[in-house]
Protein backbone atom coordinates (compact mmCIF):
# COMPACT_ATOMS: atom_id res chain seq x y z
CA UNK A 1 0.00 0.00 0.00
CA UNK A 2 1.32 3.42 -0.90
CA UNK A 3 2.19 5.82 1.86
CA UNK A 4 -0.42 8.30 0.66
CA UNK A 5 -3.73 7.59 -1.01
CA UNK A 6 -5.49 10.55 -2.57
CA UNK A 7 -8.76 11.42 -0.90
CA UNK A 8 -8.16 9.41 2.28
CA UNK A 9 -7.26 11.48 5.30
CA UNK A 10 -6.82 8.93 8.08
CA UNK A 11 -6.59 11.54 10.81
CA UNK A 12 -9.86 13.23 9.87
CA UNK A 13 -11.57 9.89 9.33
CA UNK A 14 -10.86 8.86 12.93
CA UNK A 15 -11.47 12.29 14.44
CA UNK A 16 -7.89 13.46 15.02
CA UNK A 17 -8.37 17.19 14.49
CA UNK A 18 -6.87 19.16 17.38
CA UNK A 19 -3.44 20.68 16.78
CA UNK A 20 -3.20 22.59 20.07
CA UNK A 21 -3.85 19.62 22.40
CA UNK A 22 -0.93 17.42 21.26
CA UNK A 23 1.39 20.43 21.23
CA UNK A 24 0.43 21.22 24.84
CA UNK A 25 1.01 17.62 25.92
CA UNK A 26 4.38 17.49 24.14
CA UNK A 27 5.42 20.70 25.92
CA UNK A 28 4.31 19.31 29.30
CA UNK A 29 6.29 16.11 28.74
CA UNK A 30 9.49 17.99 27.85
CA UNK A 31 10.49 19.09 31.42
CA UNK A 32 9.49 15.69 32.79
CA UNK A 33 11.75 14.04 30.23
CA UNK A 34 14.60 16.31 31.27
CA UNK A 35 14.03 15.64 34.96
CA UNK A 36 13.96 11.84 34.57
CA UNK A 37 17.02 11.96 32.31
CA UNK A 38 18.89 13.97 34.95
CA UNK A 39 17.85 11.53 37.66
CA UNK A 40 19.01 8.65 35.44
CA UNK A 41 22.47 10.22 35.44
CA UNK A 42 22.53 11.12 39.15
CA UNK A 43 20.87 7.96 40.47
CA UNK A 44 20.74 5.35 37.71
CA UNK A 45 17.73 3.11 38.25
CA UNK A 46 15.53 1.14 35.89
CA UNK A 47 12.51 3.32 36.65
CA UNK A 48 14.20 6.63 35.84
CA UNK A 49 15.72 5.30 32.62
CA UNK A 50 12.47 3.76 31.39
CA UNK A 51 10.45 6.87 32.22
CA UNK A 52 12.97 9.03 30.33
CA UNK A 53 12.43 6.85 27.27
CA UNK A 54 8.65 6.88 27.80
CA UNK A 55 8.61 10.69 27.85
CA UNK A 56 10.64 10.78 24.62
CA UNK A 57 8.17 8.36 23.01
CA UNK A 58 5.23 10.52 24.09
CA UNK A 59 6.88 13.72 22.83
CA UNK A 60 7.45 12.04 19.46
CA UNK A 61 3.92 10.63 19.44
CA UNK A 62 2.27 13.97 20.18
CA UNK A 63 4.48 15.70 17.59
CA UNK A 64 3.28 13.21 14.98
CA UNK A 65 -0.33 13.62 16.14
CA UNK A 66 -0.07 17.40 15.78
CA UNK A 67 1.24 17.01 12.24
CA UNK A 68 -1.51 14.51 11.41
CA UNK A 69 -4.12 17.01 12.54
CA UNK A 70 -2.53 20.12 11.08
CA UNK A 71 -1.03 19.01 7.79
CA UNK A 72 -3.17 17.55 5.01
CA UNK A 73 -0.29 15.56 3.53
CA UNK A 74 0.58 14.08 6.94
CA UNK A 75 -3.05 13.13 7.58
CA UNK A 76 -3.07 11.17 4.32
CA UNK A 77 0.20 9.37 5.06
CA UNK A 78 -0.65 5.85 6.24
CA UNK A 79 2.90 5.18 7.46
CA UNK A 80 2.86 8.27 9.67
CA UNK A 81 -0.53 7.26 11.04
CA UNK A 82 0.73 3.74 11.80
CA UNK A 83 3.76 5.24 13.56
CA UNK A 84 1.37 7.25 15.74
CA UNK A 85 -0.55 4.10 16.69
CA UNK A 86 2.58 2.08 17.42
CA UNK A 87 4.16 4.79 19.60
CA UNK A 88 1.06 5.20 21.75
CA UNK A 89 0.68 1.44 22.01
CA UNK A 90 4.21 0.50 23.11
CA UNK A 91 4.70 3.35 25.57
CA UNK A 92 2.31 1.89 28.15
CA UNK A 93 4.82 -0.87 28.84
CA UNK A 94 7.13 1.63 30.54
CA UNK A 95 4.45 3.07 32.81
CA UNK A 96 3.07 -0.28 33.91
CA UNK A 97 6.39 -2.03 34.46
CA UNK A 98 7.83 0.96 36.34
CA UNK A 99 4.93 0.84 38.81
CA UNK A 100 5.31 -2.93 39.11
CA UNK A 101 9.05 -2.57 39.78
CA UNK A 102 8.45 0.02 42.49
CA UNK A 103 5.87 -2.20 44.21
CA UNK A 104 8.34 -5.10 44.34
CA UNK A 105 11.14 -2.80 45.52
CA UNK A 106 9.04 -1.42 48.35
CA UNK A 107 8.01 -4.96 49.37
CA UNK A 108 11.70 -5.61 49.98
CA UNK A 109 11.80 -2.65 52.37
CA UNK A 110 9.06 -4.04 54.58
CA UNK A 111 9.27 -6.96 56.95
CA UNK A 112 6.06 -8.43 55.59
CA UNK A 113 6.42 -11.64 53.50
CA UNK A 114 5.03 -11.56 49.98
CA UNK A 115 1.52 -12.88 49.37
CA UNK A 116 1.42 -16.66 49.21
CA UNK A 117 -1.77 -16.88 47.11
CA UNK A 118 -0.88 -18.95 44.05
CA UNK A 119 -1.99 -16.53 41.33
CA UNK A 120 -0.85 -13.38 43.14
CA UNK A 121 2.46 -14.99 43.98
CA UNK A 122 2.89 -15.81 40.29
CA UNK A 123 2.45 -12.15 39.39
CA UNK A 124 5.30 -11.26 41.77
CA UNK A 125 7.71 -12.96 39.40
CA UNK A 126 9.30 -10.00 37.54
CA UNK A 127 10.62 -12.11 34.66
CA UNK A 128 7.21 -13.63 33.98
CA UNK A 129 5.45 -10.27 34.31
CA UNK A 130 7.92 -8.65 31.91
CA UNK A 131 7.65 -11.51 29.42
CA UNK A 132 3.86 -11.23 29.32
CA UNK A 133 4.15 -7.44 28.95
CA UNK A 134 6.54 -7.82 26.03
CA UNK A 135 4.14 -10.28 24.40
CA UNK A 136 1.34 -7.72 24.74
CA UNK A 137 3.55 -5.03 23.19
CA UNK A 138 4.44 -7.29 20.26
CA UNK A 139 0.79 -8.16 19.66
CA UNK A 140 -0.12 -4.47 19.81
CA UNK A 141 2.51 -3.55 17.22
CA UNK A 142 1.39 -6.32 14.87
CA UNK A 143 -2.24 -5.31 15.39
CA UNK A 144 -1.58 -1.62 14.72
CA UNK A 145 0.28 -2.50 11.52
CA UNK A 146 -2.28 -4.96 10.18
CA UNK A 147 -5.41 -3.02 11.11
CA UNK A 148 -4.29 -0.01 9.10
CA UNK A 149 -2.74 -1.83 6.19
CA UNK A 150 -2.89 -5.39 4.97
CA UNK A 151 -5.33 -7.31 7.17
CA UNK A 152 -7.79 -5.22 9.25
CA UNK A 153 -9.74 -8.14 10.70
CA UNK A 154 -6.77 -10.04 12.09
CA UNK A 155 -5.32 -6.70 13.16
CA UNK A 156 -8.35 -6.10 15.36
CA UNK A 157 -7.87 -9.53 16.95
CA UNK A 158 -4.20 -8.87 17.72
CA UNK A 159 -4.99 -5.43 19.15
CA UNK A 160 -7.86 -6.77 21.27
CA UNK A 161 -5.75 -9.56 22.76
CA UNK A 162 -2.94 -7.11 23.49
CA UNK A 163 -5.33 -4.68 25.18
CA UNK A 164 -6.93 -7.37 27.33
CA UNK A 165 -3.51 -8.60 28.49
CA UNK A 166 -2.55 -5.06 29.49
CA UNK A 167 -5.84 -4.67 31.36
CA UNK A 168 -5.41 -7.93 33.29
CA UNK A 169 -1.84 -7.02 34.27
CA UNK A 170 -2.98 -3.55 35.34
CA UNK A 171 -5.65 -5.11 37.57
CA UNK A 172 -3.03 -7.37 39.17
CA UNK A 173 -0.80 -4.32 39.69
CA UNK A 174 -3.68 -2.62 41.50
CA UNK A 175 -4.18 -5.65 43.76
CA UNK A 176 -0.47 -5.85 44.55
CA UNK A 177 -0.39 -2.13 45.33
CA UNK A 178 -3.31 -2.40 47.75
CA UNK A 179 -1.61 -5.34 49.47
CA UNK A 180 1.59 -3.32 49.72
CA UNK A 181 -0.30 -0.41 51.29
CA UNK A 182 -1.76 -2.75 53.91
CA UNK A 183 1.66 -4.26 54.62
CA UNK A 184 3.32 -0.86 55.06
CA UNK A 185 0.50 0.27 57.34
CA UNK A 186 1.01 -2.86 59.43
CA UNK A 187 4.80 -3.20 59.67
CA UNK A 188 6.09 0.09 58.28
CA UNK A 189 8.52 1.00 55.52
CA UNK A 190 12.17 1.03 56.49
CA UNK A 191 14.47 3.35 54.63
CA UNK A 192 17.44 5.33 55.89
CA UNK A 193 18.01 9.03 55.28
CA UNK A 194 15.74 12.03 55.52
CA UNK A 195 11.99 11.64 55.38
CA UNK A 196 10.35 12.39 52.03
CA UNK A 197 6.81 12.42 50.71
CA UNK A 198 7.49 9.43 48.50
CA UNK A 199 9.27 7.55 51.23
CA UNK A 200 6.51 7.97 53.81
CA UNK A 201 3.46 7.77 51.55
CA UNK A 202 4.83 5.98 48.49
CA UNK A 203 2.38 3.07 48.61
CA UNK A 204 -0.57 5.47 48.51
CA UNK A 205 1.00 7.34 45.59
CA UNK A 206 1.47 4.01 43.81
CA UNK A 207 -2.22 3.26 44.43
CA UNK A 208 -3.14 6.51 42.67
CA UNK A 209 -0.77 5.66 39.80
CA UNK A 210 -2.33 2.19 39.50
CA UNK A 211 -5.82 3.76 39.46
CA UNK A 212 -4.79 6.20 36.71
CA UNK A 213 -3.34 3.36 34.65
CA UNK A 214 -6.51 1.35 35.19
CA UNK A 215 -8.66 4.26 33.95
CA UNK A 216 -6.50 4.52 30.84
CA UNK A 217 -6.58 0.80 30.13
CA UNK A 218 -10.29 0.36 30.94
CA UNK A 219 -11.09 3.06 28.39
CA UNK A 220 -8.85 1.40 25.80
CA UNK A 221 -10.45 -2.00 26.41
CA UNK A 222 -14.00 -0.64 26.28
CA UNK A 223 -13.36 1.06 22.93
CA UNK A 224 -10.87 -1.34 21.33
CA UNK A 225 -13.41 -2.52 18.73
CA UNK A 226 -14.79 0.97 18.08
CA UNK A 227 -12.08 3.11 16.50
CA UNK A 228 -14.28 6.17 16.08
CA UNK A 229 -14.96 6.19 19.84
CA UNK A 230 -11.40 5.26 20.81
CA UNK A 231 -9.91 8.18 18.89
CA UNK A 232 -12.67 10.65 19.72
CA UNK A 233 -10.65 13.48 21.21
CA UNK A 234 -13.41 14.38 23.68
CA UNK A 235 -12.72 11.01 25.34
CA UNK A 236 -9.15 10.18 24.30
CA UNK A 237 -7.44 13.14 25.96
CA UNK A 238 -9.17 13.01 29.38
CA UNK A 239 -9.32 9.19 29.64
CA UNK A 240 -6.13 8.12 27.86
CA UNK A 241 -3.59 10.92 27.53
CA UNK A 242 -4.26 12.79 30.78
CA UNK A 243 -4.08 9.75 33.13
CA UNK A 244 -0.71 8.88 31.61
CA UNK A 245 0.63 12.40 32.11
CA UNK A 246 -0.60 12.53 35.71
CA UNK A 247 0.95 9.11 36.43
CA UNK A 248 4.31 10.22 35.02
CA UNK A 249 4.15 13.38 37.13
CA UNK A 250 3.51 11.32 40.27
CA UNK A 251 6.58 9.18 39.53
CA UNK A 252 8.60 12.36 40.10
CA UNK A 253 7.50 12.53 43.76
CA UNK A 254 10.63 12.95 45.92
CA UNK A 255 11.66 9.67 47.52
CA UNK A 256 9.18 7.49 45.62
CA UNK A 257 11.96 5.64 43.79
CA UNK A 258 14.31 4.13 46.39
CA UNK A 259 18.04 4.21 45.58
CA UNK A 260 19.46 0.82 44.62
CA UNK A 261 21.79 1.07 47.61
CA UNK A 262 18.80 0.90 49.98
CA UNK A 263 17.46 -2.35 48.54
CA UNK A 264 18.49 -5.72 50.00
CA UNK A 265 21.06 -7.49 47.88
Amino acid sequence: MSATQAGINYAKYLGISSVAAPIVFAILYAPLCGWFAWQSIRRPTYVFIVLSIFCLIRIAGFAIRASLAGLEAAGENINLYIADQVLFSVGFFGLLYSAYTLVLDRWQLTDEPKNQNGLLRLTQNPRLFKLILLAAVALGIVGATKINASDPESGKVFRTVSTVIFLVLTVFLGIQTVLLTRAEAKVGYRTPGIKTLGGEHGSYILCVIALLLLVREAFTTATVTNSSLLYNEHFWYPLYALPELLAVTLYATPGLVPPRSELPT
